[in-house]
């Protein structure tokens, strides 16, 4: 019986990006002046556990790649060869290969064959820049060390079955794995286990981790029977590790792991592989860890990865669509509840303090249900933060800067959806002040300055929303330059104008006062993109600079996209949201405030400022019932720097609403974002308050007949 290896593809493919994103934190935090001995280890650990699972899924690829690089590090980390800045970008530059390579598999196309020979060239070149390399293959040549570590003899057993290997070829590169660590002995391979003598300088975790690709913990016995120094002599001559006085099938010597051979269950009646050894075994704990360091790892390794299926872990891996599926069903709880609690609150408390009571506690469960669940979507935002900080080396090194990076908070929560969507306005953000903010190192050191420059990442909850701020200790914005451009545009500005309303013209589109365009930034599509981008998930964004000091922009976003506090006003019949982050102020205006200009519609005066109104029943052609401003309720929203009055009937209340996808289940309306059920049952429309100001205007002007 043969098992389909595709149905764990998905598992490596995780696992795989898991361990690249670990490797390129460590080496981004290494100084090759100064290498440190555990992160050498953990960087070769993070690469060996590519390679062992890119053999066995069978993408050779990889394979070869990390092979190679497996080498390099290999020799660096015992000191045979000396660590360099350019070996460094080699290995990142092998991470990115390895990525496109992981992707392509991913995705079913085709990947970039050209890179991965001129990788394997390059690591190959640097791996073998020093007499004596070893041959490729050879992890660990017999040639005299300088380090102080000693190999260990091991005994190995391992069950094996056509559950565990479908293929010969799975057991044979899971033992071309183990002889890449050392030198093996002694094997002998039967129908229904294999067992070796393994010599290495690998620790039993590195073992453990080979072998946690095909089995579980209890289907595998390892034991150090030697302790060899490095100056041991006879080294290598079959160590006598098995005599007359040790028989390979014998179980003593502390191998009481295995049962009688009678005992075991054939691997073609349990295909799967478990349950292979009997029952004691799963109770026999594995041998403590050689070195404990290695729990200290960044990054979870693959055989952390096997104890989480097992259950003794505290994680465990979840599609998205099934978080989805369980946030929605909350949803519908939440509206069921809102709407039983709307039916009993015409009820008589007295005759009816039970049920009033019992749907009270049904309340506070469901919103601490909601709470729970909403916050298995949230992710620390750590996971868009660590990746700049490659950008950041990566672009100061070809803009000849000396840049380094501060992550404050990167522990603060955010909604997975929202992580997907502040990543590209960071990246021009983090670019902008590269390009634009930090001066080049002698610039610097004549206006005084360290002569690296510093870009903060922050990020902070405040109430209901988080706020990113991006900042730098540049050279801040340039008001003369940005004004001179702005006319140049054909902008109306002015000299007097304060410098907040100066720095909001950098999000006019193609706005950019680069002298020259670069690679990193400069063809003017970033800030107008960055504030569309924000505002389309409900944010704000605002930008403070001093001349010489540096800039600041802060990005203010909502927790979660899945539910919204919103205002419910109510226009006729008709019931609608309003997200709270829109509004500034609800009142309802004397007539001397309003007034009418022609094409332009009316106009209300709020503290010396003209403000079109929007008359929402005729935007929607809806029947109201107050057709008077006066007698209504105004309120004020602000949004893409524009601040206008929209006339409703009357304030309903505050709500913090379910969000449903008004496209999903009807189709897309201009003007709006979503929908929500309310407490009676009624479906109300949630603004698009943005998209509502656009829809006015071209309202405004057929209206007009402009």
């Amino acid at each position: 019986m043969s098992i389909d290896m595709s149905q764990f593809y998905q598992v490596f493919f995780d696992e795989a990006a898991e361990h690249l994103a670990s490797m390129e934190s460590l080496l981004l935090a290494f100084d090759p002046d100064a290498p440190d001995a555990d992160q050498l280890n953990a960087i070769f650990r993070a690469a060996h556990s590519i390679k062992g699972g890119s053999g066995t899924f069978g993408f050779t690829d990889m394979a070869d790649v990390t092979h190679i690089l497996e080498t390099l590090l290999d020799r660096i980390r015992k000191n045979e060869i000396a660590l360099t800045r350019g070996m460094v970008d080699a290995i990142l530059h092998a991470g990115d290969v390895l990525r496109g390579l992981l992707e392509a598999h991913q995705n079913g196309t085709v990947a970039d064959e050209a890179a991965s020979m001129e990788i394997c060239a390059t690591l190959e070149r640097l791996a073998n820049n020093s007499g004596g390399a070893p041959a490729v293959g050879s992890a660990h040549p017999p040639a005299a060390k300088t380090h102080t570590s000693v190999r260990h003899v091991y005994r190995i057993r391992f069950a094996n079955s056509p559950g565990i290997f479908p293929d010969r070829l799975h057991l044979e590169n899971l033992l071309d794995d183990l002889g890449n660590l050392g030198k093996i002995e002694n094997k002998i391979i039967t129908d229904d286990a294999v067992d070796l003598s393994l010599t290495a300088y690998a620790s039993e975790a590195d073992l453990r981790e080979i072998f946690s690709f095909f089995l579980k913990p209890e289907q595998l016995a390892i034991s150090v029977r030697e302790t060899i120094p490095d100056n041991a002599v006879g080294v290598g001559q079959g160590y006598g590790l098995f005599d007359e006085s040790y028989p390979v099938s014998a179980d003593g010597e502390g191998y009481g792991f295995f049962v009688e051979p009678g005992a075991i269950k054939s691997g073609r009646e349990n295909a799967q592989g478990y349950g292979f050894f009997e029952e004691p075994v799963s109770r026999i704990q594995p041998p403590p860890r050689l070195d404990a360091r290695h729990d200290d790892v960044p990054g979870r390794r693959a055989a952390d990865r096997v104890s989480a299926v097992t259950g003794s872990d505290t994680s465990i891996r979840v599609s998205v669509g099934k978080v989805d599926a369980m946030i929605n069903l909350v949803g519908e709880l939440v509206i069921t509840q809102s709407m039983l609690a709307e039916i009993v609150s015409s009820m008589d408390p007295v005759l009816h303090e039970q049920l009033i009571n019992g749907l009270a506690q049904l309340e506070r469960n469901t919103r601490d249900l909601q709470d729970s669940v909403m916050s298995v979507r949230m992710m620390p935002i750590s996971l868009v933060f660590n990746r700049f900080q490659r950008v950041v080396r990566d672009s100061a090194g070809k803009l000849n800067k000396k840049v380094q990076l501060k992550i404050i908070g990167e522990s603060t929560e955010l909604d997975k959806g929202l992580i997907e969507k502040i990543s590209d306005p960071l990246t021009h953000l983090v670019r902008n002040s590269l390009d634009h903010g930090i001066e080049l190192p002698g610039d610097r050191v004549a206006r005084g300055k360290d002569p690296q420059g510093t870009i903060t990442l922050r990020a902070a909850h405040q109430g209901g929303n988080i706020v990113i701020e991006v900042s730098d200790d540049g050279a801040g914005l340039n008001r003369e330059r940005i004004l001179a451009t702005a006319r140049e545009n054909g902008i109306s500005v002015s000299d007097g104008m304060s410098d907040e309303d100066v720095w909001k013209l950098i999000y006019a589109p193609g706005f950019t006062t680069a002298i020259a365009i670069t690679d990193v930034s400069g063809r003017g599509v970033g800030m107008d993109v960055v504030k569309r981008n924000i505002e389309g998930i409900g944010g704000r964004v605002d930008v403070t600079s001093r001349q010489g000091k540096g800039s600041t922009v802060a990005i203010r976003l909502p927790l979660t996209l899945a539910i919204l506090d919103g205002l419910s006003v109510a226009v006729g019949e008709q019931i609608y949201i309003i997200p709270l982050g829109f509004i500034i102020e609800s009142f309802r205006p004397g007539a001397g405030d309003i007034n009418e200009v022609g094409g332009q519609g009316k106009l209300v005066q709020v503290r010396g400022e003209y403000l079109p109104i929007i008359t929402l029943h005729k935007v929607f052609n809806i029947k109201p019932k107050i057709t008077d401003p006066c007698e209504g309720i105004l309120v004020l929203l602000e949004t893409e720097g524009r601040k206008v009055a929209l006339f409703v009937d009357e304030l309903v209340g505050q709500h913090q609403v379910v969000i449903k996808s008004l496209e999903t289940n009807y189709r897309k309306v201009d003007g709006v974002s979503g929908a929500t059920i309310m407490g009676d049952g009624r479906v109300a429309m949630i603004m698009d308050v943005s998209s509502l100001v656009k829809l006015s205007q071209r309202f405004m002007s057929r209206e007009h007949g402009d």
